[in-house]
């Protein structure tokens, strides 16, 4: 603490040089040492040395950049002045000082010079207006609360203790506290700006005994961490005293039951080499480790995960080709192409008895029954089935498992799975491949490279377990709903069924067929309530009420209806044998809710019926085009992605290269804007397959002829004319059917994906297969 003979008294006049300080507070009666870098800084301090070598240290309001010079308004204006006591001229340029506080001060004015900032100040001496002898007792009290504060806190030195008792000014002692408190330097600029000298004391003192019920806290908890771990370390010394012992008496490992259990059910199964090698190893380990050990738990649970996963050779049950066509056709209406597909497969696994090389992939939108087409085939070969759903998963770990390294490690979900089966051949369906991620943790689908390797999986190796298993004889299926985003190398080891949307007609089917007595036995009002669906009403929910694919919310809508009419049953408004006609749909459902994109009924010029394929099956887009005065500038809405303005592009420009040959004014493009637009602009669009529709609304509009009303298309366009194959074909069809356009413009190059469309589908309907967008306009506009 320094002492002071006497105090400088300045008026306000009088300019001083000001260093601006950093998270540092220079009070009265204190030296302080601080190091000046600024440029500004270093210019007052040689000022200041050149002079009186006194100086004004003010704290900054806020952090500004590095070497950044603060304005006036970034500064405090209560702050002290300051005598320097030593100065150290560092090699950087920077300088060392060592300053004794003097006087708080209050700034009236800065003055910004020529590379310097100074102020003129006036002396703000404490004010006293209380009472001598409160003062006298806040200060014993205050002196006997820091005294505590420095012996709790342990980065404090014992000898700042000294000066505590050789102090008699109040406003010293204050200062003198206040420089040895651990407060942010902002809260001690705010205690420091107060007048009065008892509310300060006052202040500081409440802040001082919180310090100390703080340190109280702090040095109790580190008490009991300190006592926990001499905790452990007695009874670790007690543990190996245990083991002398034991050792000395010639007590026998193996007398622990639990391992004696543990190692008679080891040798029960029939294990790999490498994996009895591992178990011994871990076994004995075990007989090593203190059961409250936790390393006791991590080793008994991994042993237990060897024991718990089939190693038994499994038996194989034989099974007829014609049972697994009873069971399928039993348990899915239509789909023929698909069964016969998984007959194809099924003879396969039969003949050879095992699967291998045979991984199914099911493709299709939500709700067409790929899920319980591998619950079928399990049931027709007798196997046990397990769903296992991949969605989300971005953790190749969730495949493979964690090894013991981490807290709480288990296998993968293939080894789960394996467990939950009970058997080393069951037929595993991963549901939703298609919508597993990746991210920092690794990447799942390479994972499942190995799984679904038939050269690679009688070898697959679970991190968690740390040995090879054999997985050749399971069988495995996985489902997706595009393969647009599944790695092609994943792609590659399974063979693709694609499964497409039902038609209205086979909903209906499948409605009578499967999904009323589903319903009626899940609600358990079979022989209380008589409820019949008339074959109309399906086909009016059909085509009013659902917007799907496949058939889940149609199974959900007959749900809706059977409860009202329970409802309406038991509140006494109907009887106990319940028709459902056509007519009580707009009092069960409400309002039809015409999901489907309306089609135009009439020839237009501009507007053309496209085709696309979403995730819940086909969908018919409106494409229409105006032609407005411009500048040949091309305008596109309706939430189009960028595959499809490219389209539009392309469409544009064959217009533009091809005007003659169309009877189109050849300089439109430098008189006229066109502006393209596909409505429910809330859902985003996006694929090639809208170029043929594009550029035939676009010629439309160009040369004034209509286009027909009852022709849809779909194909992807080339600059040079030709039109390219698409996918989604069923989809598409079945799309075009629902809006009741029977004639339908197709790629010539899709030709060999129409076999695999379903008769039923095509039934009706003039598919008109085209190379050229010649043909294409041939077909669509009115001569």
């Amino acid at each position: 603490m320094a002492k002071k003979e006497n105090k400088i008294k300045k008026n306000r006049s009088a300019n001083y040089p000001v260093i601006p300080l950093r998270n540092t507070l220079v009070l009265p009666y204190t030296i302080t040492p601080i190091l000046v870098g600024r440029k500004n800084s270093l210019n007052s301090a040689e000022k200041a040395l050149v002079g009186e070598r006194q100086l004004i240290c003010v704290g900054q309001k806020r952090q500004l950049q590095e070497d950044k010079d603060p304005k006036a308004k970034d500064l405090f204006r209560v702050a002290t002045l300051c005598n320097i006591l030593q100065v150290l001229k560092l090699p950087d340029g920077n300088m060392r000082l060592l300053v004794e506080g003097n006087n708080r001060v209050i700034i009236k004015r800065y003055i910004n010079q020529k590379h310097s900032l100074s102020a003129n100040f006036e002396v703000l001496d404490k004010t006293i207006e209380h009472d001598e002898l409160e003062i006298t007792a806040l200060l014993r009290s205050f002196k006997k609360a820091l005294k505590k504060y420095i012996n709790l806190n342990k980065t404090i030195p014992e000898e700042t203790l000294l000066p505590i008792a050789e102090t008699t000014n109040p406003e010293e002692f204050f200062y003198y506290a206040l420089a040895n408190i651990q407060l942010e330097v902002s809260d001690k600029q705010k205690i420091y700006e107060i007048n009065n000298l008892y509310e300060t004391l006052r202040q500081t003192y409440s802040i001082l005994l919180e310090e100390i019920q703080i340190l109280k806290l702090e040095n109790k908890i580190d008490n009991s961490v300190k006592n926990r771990m001499n905790k452990m370390q007695r009874e670790y010394y007690l543990t190996e005293q245990l083991k002398a012992i034991n050792k000395e008496l010639g007590v026998s490992k193996e007398d622990k039951s639990d391992i004696l259990e543990l190692r008679e059910k080891l040798e029960k199964l029939n294990l790999s080499t490498e994996a009895k090698k591992k178990a011994e190893e871990e076994l004995e380990k075990l007989t090593r480790l203190n059961t409250y050990s936790p390393e006791y738990s991590v080793v008994h649970t991994y042993l237990t995960w060897i024991i718990d996963i089939p190693w038994q050779e499994a038996i194989l049950r034989d099974f007829t080709l014609k049972k697994v066509q009873d069971i399928l056709d039993q348990d899915h209406y239509g789909l023929k192409k698909v069964k016969e597909r998984i007959l194809e497969y099924m003879a396969v696994v039969k003949l050879a008895k095992k699967a291998k090389g045979q991984i199914l992939c099911f493709v299709g939108p939500p709700g067409v029954g790929k899920t319980s087409l591998g619950k079928s085939i399990a049931r027709a070969m007798d196997r046990k089935f397990v769903r296992l759903s991949l969605g989300g998963v971005r953790d190749e770990a969730e495949i493979r498992g964690h090894r013991r390294t981490y807290v709480g490690a288990l296998p993968g979900v293939i080894i789960q799975s394996m467990k939950k089966a009970g058997t080393r051949n069951p037929l595993i369906m991963m549901d939703e491949v298609d919508k597993m991620s990746r991210d920092f943790r690794g990447d799942p689908t390479s994972a499942l490279l190995e799984v679904l390797d038939p050269e690679q999986n009688n070898s697959f190796r679970d991190h968690y377990l740390n040995f090879e298993y054999d997985l050749s004889q399971v069988i495995f299926i996985t489902t997706a709903n595009t393969l647009s985003s599944i790695p092609q190398p994943l792609i590659d080891r399974m063979e693709v069924i694609e499964i497409p949307g039902y038609t209205a007609y086979e909903k209906k089917q499948i409605a009578l067929q499967h999904l009323v007595p589903k319903v009626i036995e899940e609600h358990d009002i079979k022989e209380k309530v008589d409820l019949k669906y008339q074959p109309q009403t399906i086909e009016q929910i059909i085509k009013s009420y659902t917007r799907e694919a496949g058939v889940r919310e149609l199974e959900r809508t007959l749900a809706t209806i059977l409860r009202k009419a329970v409802k309406e049953f038991l509140e006494g408004n109907s009887k106990s044998k319940i028709v459902v006609k056509k007519s009580d749909l707009e009092k069960y459902l409400g309002i039809s809710k015409h999901l489907y994109s309306e089609v135009n009924r009439k020839n237009a010029v501009g507007i053309v019926t496209g085709l696309a394929w979403t995730q819940y099956g086909g969908e018919t887009l409106q494409i229409e085009v105006v032609k407005v005065k411009g500048k040949g500038n091309l305008k596109l809405t309706g939430s189009l992605g960028d595959v499809m303005q490219e389209s539009a592009q392309a469409a544009f420009s064959f217009a533009r290269a091809n005007a003659k040959k169309y009877d189109i004014d050849e300089d439109f493009h430098t008189e006229c804007d066109l502006h393209i637009h596909i409505p429910e602009g809330a859902i985003p669009k996006d694929g090639p397959s809208a170029g043929v529709s594009l550029v035939t609304a676009l010629i439309s509009v160009l040369s004034g002829k209509k286009v027909r009303h009852n022709v849809a298309m779909t194909g992807e366009i080339t600059l040079s004319g030709r039109v390219l194959p698409i996918g989604g074909i069923a989809e598409k069809l079945i799309a075009a059917k629902r809006a009741k356009i029977r004639n339908v413009i197709l790629p010539k190059k899709n030709e060999p994906n129409l076999k695999e469309v379903n008769e039923e589908i095509k039934k009706g309907m003039k598919l008109i297969l085209v190379e050229t967008i010649d043909e294409v306009l041939t077909n669509s506009l009115v001569n």
